[in-house]
């Protein structure tokens, strides 16, 4: 397997990130499982250079399948909200960043265009003028 056994820094990250989310006031905290899923994720990301869960599945030699990793998304109880501020405060201290801005951005990416039976559902107008 490709994807088997996550690298050292990404074990390191993934109990940070936990260290982060089970803070003073907070009782949540990552399952075993769900360390060893966002390792697996992060393992993929960085073998693939793609967010893909077929690309995973194949990374994985099938070991993984890919609609368990997307059950994964849909239903594991994790606190994402928390897991998305942990990340990115980690990620800054680490490198010492502490002034900027951070801005998520999709806009380039074009949308699904297999859908043929609804009007222009391939068209998107990013109106950054409007806002």
């Amino acid at each position: 397997m490709l994807i088997d056994e996550p690298l050292p820094f990404i074990k390191d990250f993934i109990n940070q990130l936990d260290d982060s989310i089970n803070g003073p006031e907070s009782r949540q905290h990552l399952s075993i499982t769900q360390k060893a899923w966002l390792a697996f994720c992060l393992m993929g990301i960085l073998i693939t250079n793609s967010i893909c869960l077929a690309k995973f599945e194949r990374a994985s030699f099938g070991s993984y399948p890919r609609t368990a990793l997307s059950w994964m998304f849909k239903h594991a109880k994790i606190p994402w909200e928390k897991l998305l501020t942990a990340s990115v405060r980690l990620i800054l201290k680490k490198y010492g960043i502490l002034e900027g801005m951070l801005v998520i951005d999709d806009s380039d990416k074009k949308r699904s265009q297999s859908a043929k039976k609804i009007y222009q559902v391939h068209k998107f107008y990013d109106q950054w003028w409007l806002h």
